[in-house]
């Protein structure tokens, strides 16, 4: 008995060790120039580039904060520092504006794929949708149409599309990498992979609610005609389709095609479309810009373009977007390469910071204020601004300060001290916009401080 009590006491007392303590010993040690430790500092919340410097955020901010005792995901942690650590001007509830494709269902069929990012995904992409589809060579998107606008962006490769417009006019262009097309409700269109690793790319609808699974096939409403039917409309014996392919081919391997001259058809009464379908973005003579490069193609350059507006931007290493808004539509952003943080400003004091890479999706609703930072000091960040608009509109926050009576500034601003009104009126002296900004560095400032 005695022997029995002392084992249980001893069970006890190893019971009663706390089990967080243990955990605390085995956390991986911090550097202690880490911005993730207690001791670290950062009044002006400064951008911090976890997988470029390969960190592990905590969250920890000006000595407030604490470790990370339960189960975690780190390499998500590493990808969005500024929910594991927000900016300390982040404030309020706002929903969630960041959606990565690498969380979409892939449908996988014969020699290609698909995946989409719309409003049952990402429940802020209310005004667009977007559709990520790869198709490898000769692979063919089946003839089909569907009820809302197609705009679409070619992220690798090469893809010939066919289209035919309302007055019975045909159109075949081959494109590649930058390059544009879009489609209005009801065109119908074909897409097949030409390189000879195909092609991939982005394909953006004007409603938030879209859905690739519920477009009108060619195969499948031909599968849902009796074949009486179709004998009477194309003049043929009804026994003719029972050879019909199996409906909703979808994505499917095609017979390699041939030059645009050798495929076009030649046909009684076939003509060529009026309309240009396609755009070469790329091609575009860019706006430079302090920090980067700018490319704007909406329906003043790509006409046909009439729901949907975009911008593709390049911005270099330790470059901002600058703060701006858009009057007339969300934003919603595609990540091509790079990794950014956004914060958003929705009003009464609510703001939220956000972190994107290559591959993510980004919404910022009409009229709130926003930025685009590259964190990477040495990889730029390309991104596609796209909108549900017929031209693309930004207020930029320098330039309306810039073209405001200075007085009316400083009231605003800086009514209390009269040395950083002289110092923010110096900068905004000049109102020329500047959408990409390169950033100043430490020994830069340091040099107009001592010159003012």
């Amino acid at each position: 008995m005695k022997l029995s009590l002392v084992t249980s006491l001893l069970m006890s007392t190893c019971l009663a060790v706390p089990i967080h303590e243990r955990n605390q010993q085995a956390l991986k040690p911090f550097d202690k120039n880490s911005p993730y430790t207690r001791k670290h500092h950062d009044p002006y919340d400064h951008k911090v580039d976890s997988v470029g410097q390969d960190l592990e955020p905590l969250p920890w901010r000006n000595g407030d904060g604490a470790t990370m005792l339960g189960p975690r995901n780190r390499e998500r942690e590493k990808q969005n520092p500024d929910m594991v650590r927000p900016p300390s001007t982040d404030s309020g509830n706002l929903p969630n504006m960041r959606w990565s494709f690498a969380d979409s269902h892939i449908r996988i069929e014969e020699g290609g794929w698909t995946r989409q990012t719309t409003v049952r995904e990402l429940g802020t992409s209310r005004e667009l949708a977007g559709v990520n589809m790869r198709l490898d060579h000769g692979v063919i998107r089946e003839l089909h149409w569907h009820k809302q606008a197609e705009w679409a962006y070619v992220l690798e490769g090469e893809v010939r599309i066919t289209a035919l417009d309302t007055e019975g006019g045909s159109f075949i262009d081959d494109l590649k990498k930058g390059d544009l097309w879009y489609f209005p409700p009801g065109h119908p269109h074909s897409l097949t992979g030409l390189a000879p690793n195909g092609t991939e790319f982005l394909l953006v609808f004007d409603d938030g609610n879209f859905d690739e699974e519920s477009t009108f096939l060619l195969s499948d409403w031909l599968a849902h005609t009796p074949k009486s039917v179709l004998g009477e409309n194309f003049n043929l014996d009804p026994e003719v389709f029972d050879a019909l392919d199996p409906a909703d081919k979808y994505i499917f391997q095609g017979s390699l095609p041939g030059s645009i001259d050798e495929e076009k058809p030649r046909g009684r009464g076939v003509k060529k479309s009026k309309l240009q379908f396609t755009h070469k973005m790329l091609d575009q003579e860019p706006l430079n810009t302090t920090g980067g490069q700018v490319r704007i193609t909406d329906s003043t350059n790509f006409p046909i373009s009439k729901t949907v507006a975009a911008a593709h931007l390049n911005i270099q290493p330790g470059a901002i977007r600058e703060m701006h808004w858009h009057p007339n539509a969300d934003e919603w952003s595609y990540f091509i390469s790079g990794r950014a943080r956004v914060t958003i400003f929705a009003a009464t004091g609510i703001a939220r910071t956000f972190d994107f890479q290559a591959g993510d999706v980004g919404i910022v609703p009409k009229n709130m204020g926003h930025f685009i930072e590259n964190l990477s000091d040495d990889e730029p960040v390309e991104v596609l601004e796209i909108f549900k608009a017929d031209q693309f509109q930004d207020f930029s926050l320098f330039q309306w300060l810039g073209e405001t009576p200075k007085q009316m500034v400083v009231d605003h601003l800086f009514s209390q001290d009269k040395k950083a009104a002289s110092q923010f009126l110096r900068e905004i002296e000049s109102a020329e916009k500047d959408p990409i900004k390169a950033v100043l560095t430490d020994d830069e400032l340091d040099n107009i401080h001592f010159e003012m």
